[in-house]
């Protein structure tokens, strides 16, 4: 059989035209937090609002901030009560902030939850109307305030993305919201903000970026710059979360971690996520499962799932191949690597102490449909390599509920 037989799917991967904004400016390195003040003047800024949460301000992590800006000459208005999964609500409080304090520039500090509650306020305090307006691709027509990121998780790599995630106070639907404008100018990623976090966080934000790895490696719309950040962003955190869950103060390996989703976040800007992340939403919205926790219950099953679909299996077998320093390894084949990869992500799940089951996390068997037909009018769910209807998202929830059966 001659090589030039058959296109593989990197060939595919490479007729598909895309559009590369490379963005934010990354800062990395221990301490490199210390840098903020500076950074946000070459943005212009002298007044500036500080996104945060309750919990960063008790890890000292706000003051710290604080301190450095105020140390610039900066005007500083604190908005520290960033909820988790955002809501409309939240948003308008942080504007109300925004609007008395008469700000230039936003910094948001914490985890996905701040960093899409600065975002949202930004939409809101430059382009006005309210964030159902902007649910959708590029619909804000106005320049938006210089945005600094400064994720304290390793998780949603949010700081180098242009959607806001906002859940509609009412109605519960996440709203994405995403538009060129809404992305960091500059993303400071500083391992030593990320000693603070419980284990429990660790684990569930770190198994977001690994599945942010592995989704954006097959969804349809990848390409070859999304690809090298997926591989990139796949070999860092599926090497570095072991070490962290093991030893919470390794520092080496958060800084991994923290680029490894910071890299995931670059795939997703460019590639969009897959079916794992379009049956995590409806458990979160039913059930409040965590989303990181959501994402674990599922995640196995997505991929036996996508490991049919002939290009992904390609892709899988080689991210393992990545993992796999033994030289026979290369001939023994994409069943063996597909096998492997598997088996190093349940292993990951299981250190990370996710549940083993939906049922696990008190899911209900008959509401299963009812997540399913969720689930499949997820927008995440239109990049799936493999077309994922409701009665699939069945079948995928059936296998999540008791993988033991």
């Amino acid at each position: 059989m001659s090589h030039h037989s058959a296109p593989d799917s990197s060939d595919a991967a490479l007729s598909l035209p895309f559009d590369f904004q490379p963005r934010p400016r990354i800062v990395f390195g221990a301490d490199s937090v210390e840098r903020v003040g500076e950074l946000a003047k070459s943005l212009g800024a002298q007044n500036v609002l500080l996104v945060t949460d309750p919990g960063l301000v008790a890890a000292g992590h706000v003051k710290r901030v604080q301190k450095n800006l105020e140390a610039e000459g900066l005007r500083v208005t604190t908005f520290d009560h960033a909820a988790e999964n955002p809501t409309t609500a939240c948003v308008d409080k942080c504007l109300k902030a925004a609007k008395a304090a008469d700000i230039d520039t936003i910094i948001g500090l914490g985890g996905g939850s701040s960093m899409d509650t600065a975002k949202g306020c930004n939409f809101l305090l430059t382009n006005g109307g309210r964030m159902q307006d902007y649910w959708g691709v590029g619909k804000a027509s106005k320049p938006m305030l210089p945005l600094i990121a400064i994720p304290t998780t390793a998780g949603t790599g949010s700081e180098c993305q242009s959607a806001a995630l906002i859940a509609d106070e009412k109605t519960h639907q996440k709203m994405a919201c995403l538009d060129p404008k809404a992305a960091p100018r500059i993303a400071i990623l500083d391992p030593t903000l990320t000693l603070t976090q419980p284990f429990k966080v660790t684990a569930c934000t770190g198994i977001d970026a690994l599945s942010h790895a592995l989704e954006t490696a097959v969804t349809k719309k990848r390409n070859p710059i999304s690809t090298m950040f997926s591989r990139e962003a796949f070999k860092l955190c599926i090497t570095a979360l072991p070490r962290v869950l093991a030893d919470p103060k390794d520092l080496s390996a958060r800084g991994r971690m923290l680029l490894g989703a910071a890299l995931a976040g670059m795939a997703i800007e460019n590639s969009m996520l897959g079916a794992a992340h379009a049956a995590a939403n409806p458990l979160t919205a039913e059930y409040g499962l965590v989303h990181g926790k959501a994402i674990g219950v599922m995640l196995s099953a997505v991929l036996r799932f996508n490991g049919a679909h002939p290009g992904s299996r390609k892709t899988y077998a080689a991210l393992a191949a990545e993992l796999e320093t033994d030289p026979s390894f290369a001939g023994n084949g994409e069943v063996r690597g597909v096998e492997l990869l598997f088996s190093r992500v349940e292993h990951l799940l299981h250190l990370a102490k996710m549940p083993r089951s939906l049922k696990d996390c008190g899911v209900e068997s008959k509401t299963i449909p009812r997540l399913a037909e969720a689930a499949s009018k997820q927008w995440t769910a239109t990049f799936n390599p493999r077309t994922a209807g409701q009665k699939d998202f069945e079948k995928i929830y059936q296998e999540a509920f008791d993988p033991r059966s």
